[in-house]
C-alpha cells in the first residue's frame, strides 16, 4: 500500500477494527450490489469511498428525471443513461483506484448464481420481491452474505443473512412469495433521506462483513422514520421454509 493509498483511508486505517490489514482485505474484496436506485446510491458511493477493490453494478433500468429525488448517485446530465454507467462515472470520480464493472441487464438465476460465487458480498438494493427471492436462493446456495434492505413512504428495514454460518434463516422465512402485490415508491411515495439511512447501513453492514466483524445476523432492524423510531425482531429459521429445508 503506497502513500496515497495510506492518506487516501488514513482514518479508516486508524480504527483498530480495520488498521492497515484490514484496509488490505477490503481493497482485496469484491461486492455486488444489485440495483442501483435509492438504496445503490449511497451503498455504492461509501463502498467506493471506503476502497473496496472491486464493485459489481447491476441494474436494467435507465435514469429518470423521478429518480433525482432520492438516487443521489445520479444527476441531471445523466437522465437518459444506464443506471449502471451513471452510477459508476459518479463511483470513479470518487475514487478511480478500484475497479468497477456494470452489468445492464436483467440475470437469469444461472447468470446471477455465477456472478454471487464469484464475488465475496452481495447487496439486495432491489425493488421487488422476485428479484430478491432469486438473490435469497443464490446466496444461501452459494454460501455468500447477502446484506437486504427496503424503504417505502417513511418506513424502511435492513437485516444481514450471514449464509457463511450454519442454520441461518433466510429471506423466505420472513415473506412468502405468494403474497398480495407489493407496494412500490412509483405508487405510494418515499421521504428521499429514508433510502440515505438504510442505504449507508447497508454500506456499513457490507464493510463489516468483508471484515469479519459482528454483524446484523439473526436480527432484523425495521424504521419508522416519521416518529424516528427503531424497532428489532430476532430471526430465526422456519421449519417449513422451502428454501431452508433444500439447502
Amino acid at each position: 500500500m503506497n502513500d496515497e493509498y495510506l492518506l487516501r483511508y488514513s482514518r479508516q486505517i486508524l480504527l483498530p477494527d480495520v488498521d492497515i490489514s484490514g484496509q488490505e482485505r477490503l481493497l482485496a474484496s469484491k461486492a455486488l450490489i444489485i440495483g442501483m436506485g435509492g438504496l445503490g446510491a449511497p451503498v455504492t458511493l461509501y463502498l467506493a469511498a471506503a476502497g473496496v477493490g472491486q464493485l459489481t453494478l447491476v441494474d436494467f433500468d435507465t435514469v429518470d428525471l423521478s429518480n433525482l429525488q432520492r438516487q443521489v448517485i445520479h444527476t441531471t446530465t445523466t437522465i437518459g443513461q444506464p443506471k449502471v454507467e451513471s452510477a459508476a462515472q459518479t463511483a470513479r470520480a470518487l475514487n478511480p483506484t478500484i475497479q468497477i464493472h456494470t452489468i445492464q441487464q436483467k440475470l437469469e438465476y444461472t447468470e446471477l448464481l455465477s456472478t454471487v460465487t464469484s464475488h465475496d458480498v452481495v447487496v439486495d438494493c432491489s425493488d421487488n420481491f422476485p428479484t430478491r427471492f432469486q438473490l435469497n436462493v443464490a446466496c444461501k446456495t452459494a454460501g455468500k452474505p447477502l446484506i437486504s434492505g427496503a424503504v417505502i413512504r417513511m418506513e424502511g428495514q435492513i437485516t444481514t443473512f450471514d449464509f457463511r454460518q450454519p442454520s441461518v434463516a433466510c429471506y423466505r422465512c420472513l415473506y412468502s412469495e405468494d403474497g398480495d402485490n407489493e407496494d412500490t415508491c412509483s405508487t405510494t411515495g418515499i421521504l428521499a433521506p429514508v433510502a440515505g439511512i438504510i442505504g449507508s447501513m447497508q454500506a456499513t453492514e457490507t464493510l463489516k462483513a468483508l471484515l469479519q466483524m459482528p454483524t446484523l445476523h439473526g436480527r432484523l432492524l425495521l424504521l419508522d422514520a416519521k416518529y424516528m423510531q427503531w424497532r428489532e425482531m430476532h430471526l430465526k429459521q422456519d421449519p417449513t421454509c422451502p428454501v431452508c429445508q433444500v439447502h
